[in-house]
């Protein structure tokens, strides 16, 4: 007589996915005339040309939009201001610090900002606007730019924005 045989058994598994995470950004300004007046309807734009006149405002507006779901991040811009002698009023350097970016210590010219993740796109103002003195000699000033740079690098592995910006700034 054969017997009914069973045995114990059990079985288990793990699956790990593994996705990759991102840091994206972009820089643009609002597009306007030689004279710093917003082309209306007009789609941002990367570069713009002004006419320098004493005591005239120029809306100059450079934004940092961070994409959706980026990860934690050190954001950082970088103003070559080749104006701030003739700048009057509220300077581009006061409008970048009252946006909440902070000065990097030992780095001329260079803000940042520690992101925090999120579902929604962001984005990031710089500054609004510059103004020439009434009594500047723009002549001297045929050449001179305006020049602006945005950097993003993941918060992991960082613990200062100073680290960050060595290694995102080589």
């Amino acid at each position: 007589v054969l017997g009914t045989m069973a045995f114990l058994t059990s079985k288990d598994q793990v699956n790990n996915t593994f996705t990759v995470g991102k840091v994206a950004i972009t820089l643009d300004e609002a597009n306007v005339t030689d004279m710093g007046a917003p082309v209306a309807d007009a789609d941002r734009v990367k570069a713009n040309t002004y006419k320098l006149i004493p005591g005239h405002e120029y809306t100059k507006d450079p934004t940092i939009h961070v994409a959706a779901d980026s990860e934690d991040s050190w954001i950082f811009v970088k103003v070559e201001n080749g104006l701030s002698a003739i700048e009057a009023d509220t300077t581009i350097a006061d409008q970048i610090k009252a946006n909440g970016w902070t000065a990097l210590e030992g780095a001329a010219g260079v803000y940042y900002k520690n992101y925090t993740s999120s579902t929604a796109a962001t984005d990031l103002a710089v500054f609004g606007a510059f103004k020439i003195k009434d009594d500047a000699d723009v002549s001297t000033y045929s050449n001179a730019k305006i020049d602006v740079y945005g950097y993003a690098i993941q918060k992991d592995g960082f613990d200062t924005p100073a680290a960050a910006w060595d290694e995102v700034s080589k």
